[in-house]
């Protein structure tokens, strides 16, 4: 085993969405942090196949969401056979930023309040307000197309670009929810509109999902990273971390990790900090284990990988009998509704959901629906859904429960040996009521809107984008795993700052919370380090 170059300040697993905000900000104050990525740096313009005639075969295949079918060399294996969601994550500098729509929303303020509020989780230790200017901070840093006054939230700050264009299809649906009295909103987007921070604005391509090429959408390789490295930010790629070690006294001294030529590398830092996603990040507390901590790093709670949390999504289709010009844009329209968001007592559930407004399938998608049939009639078909769909993702809150969890797969590793993860997870019956009503009042508005069709997918599987919950936050070491500064209770200079440290899931996409909270983390460490 050779020991990497000298002790470092603060070493960051993980260069993704909260990996990049954090080194940065660190960078930023001086301090010295390194970052290890599992993956490696692509290029834009040469690895991406946006611009691409077979981009849709790419989507298919090696650039698939989902690790287990995608199996790229940089990729572990995942069993999610006792999962109906499967997980979706990629590993690159920019983790799944570069994978992702960009779609930005932040959580709500009741979202951090579950359990005064509705009786159910709990409270996280920490208020929407309190990380306010770290979302504000997030928001400058990655630049978002959105415009202010939705009166689903506080008051925000002036948005960087304007907001996406809605076209002839927001147009469309709008005027369903207009017609019934429901909210919806331009929501905001990590994509520059116009000319922003030395990149440019979108050209309306459409498959954001592949990675951008001309940079308009703001994966972290092309925000936070370049600035981070300027600084003075170091970045490993191709390292493959197996472990955490403990000194005597319990504290976190190094990673152990394998290299690009598939050598055993250990990183001494005064500091870790893991943002390897709410998977990756207990895969490694749970592989880490030794006398002091036989059942895993910072894992006395015995949470760790407990209480995962994903958004569940029904997805509601609606076909309209002219050409809405669907392809034209981001792939997410970025419309988002919190009509149905907040709990109702009424409703045999608690808590609630949101809509968010998909552009029309591209052509080979929609061939392959399952809803175009081949053969004779399979022309007809295809030319009735073309152009002329929309759909809705109608996105649910998953309330934390342990069952639901990731543990090691005893049979399972990857290319180096290391054990993989195993997912546990059950749909519960308060979120299978709530994707049913969200099914039933989406539909209203497709049919509102001039829908002749509806069709919908009550539980989709490929839909595992969000990974959270699995080193829960809060106050008592007894029923958490991380306090509100994501400092481990047991360990304490090891730091957790992905998804893996959410309390509740509320019922957005949660990068922009991610990275605020990273943030916030950061200067908390920067603080403690004078």
């Amino acid at each position: 085993m050779d020991i990497v170059n000298n002790k470092v300040d603060v070493l960051v697993i993980g260069a993704g969405a909260s990996g990049a905000a954090f080194s940065w900000k660190l960078a930023n104050s001086g301090i010295k942090v390194m970052c290890l990525e599992q993956g490696d740096w692509l290029d834009p313009l040469t690895d991406y196949s946006t611009s691409n005639s077979d981009w849709e075969i790419h989507r298919q295949t090696d650039f698939n969401p989902n690790p287990n079918f995608r199996s790229m060399k940089v990729d572990y294996p995942i069993n999610d056979t006792e999962s109906p969601i499967a997980p979706l994550m990629y590993n690159a500098v920019g983790g799944s930023t570069i994978h992702w729509s960009a779609h930005f929303p932040r959580l709500k303020p009741s979202d951090f309040r579950v359990k005064t509020l509705d009786h159910v989780a709990d409270d996280w230790p920490i208020s929407y307000f309190e990380l306010e200017p770290y979302f504000d901070l997030n928001d400058k840093m990655m630049g978002v197309a959105g415009i202010i006054g939705d009166p689903a939230y506080p008051p925000k700050s002036p948005r960087q670009t304007p907001p996406v264009g809605l076209g002839k299809l927001g147009d469309k649906i709008t005027h369903g929810f207009d017609k019934l009295g429901w909210h919806w909103w331009p929501s905001d987007s990590a994509i520059n509109t116009v000319d922003y921070d030395g990149r440019p604005g979108c050209n309306n391509c459409g498959p954001c999902d592949l990675g951008c090429s001309i940079k308009a959408k703001s994966s972290t390789d092309v925000t936070y990273w370049p600035k981070a490295i300027k600084l003075g930010a170091r970045l490993v790629t191709n390292a493959r971390v197996r472990e955490i070690t403990v000194d005597r006294y319990g504290k976190a001294k190094s990673a152990i990790y394998y290299d690009s030529d598939g050598n055993i590398q250990e990183q001494y830092a005064s500091t870790i900090v893991l943002a390897a996603n709410g998977i990756g990040t207990p895969r490694i507390l749970l592989n880490s284990t030794s006398t002091k901590f036989p059942e895993g790093l910072a894992n006395s709670s015995g949470l760790v990988g407990k209480n995962l949390m994903f958004h569940p999504y029904s997805i509601v289709t609606g076909i309209f009998d002219e050409d809405l010009e669907g392809h034209k844009g981001p792939t997410p329209l970025n419309i988002i509704c919190s009509e149905f968001y907040e709990t109702d007592h009424s409703r045999d559930f608690v808590r609630g959901y949101a809509y968010q407004v998909v552009r029309s399938s591209a052509p080979l998608a929609t061939a392959l629906s399952g809803h175009v049939p081949w053969g004779e009639k399979h022309h007809e078909a295809f030319k009735k859904r073309f152009n002329r769909t929309i759909t809705f993702a109608v996105i649910g809150e998953d309330l934390p429960e342990t069952h639901n969890k990731v543990t090691i797969d005893p049979n399972l590793s990857d290319s180096f040996g290391i054990p993989s993860p195993k997912i546990e997870y059950r749909l519960s019956d308060n979120s299978r009521k709530m994707l049913g009503h969200g099914v039933k009042t989406a539909t209203q508005v497709m049919k509102a809107a001039g829908a002749t069709e509806v069709t919908h997918d009550p539980l989709k599987r490929e839909a595992g984008w969000h990974l959270m919950g699995t080193t829960k936050m809060g106050a008592d070491p007894k029923d958490s795993v991380v306090n509100k500064y994501g400092q481990t209770h047991d360990v304490d200079n090891l730091f957790v700052i992905d998804g893996s440290i959410f309390v509740t899931a509320g019922a957005v996409n949660p990068t922009s919370t991610i990275q605020a909270l990273a943030l916030h983390v950061a200067d908390h460490v920067i603080s403690k380090s004078k």
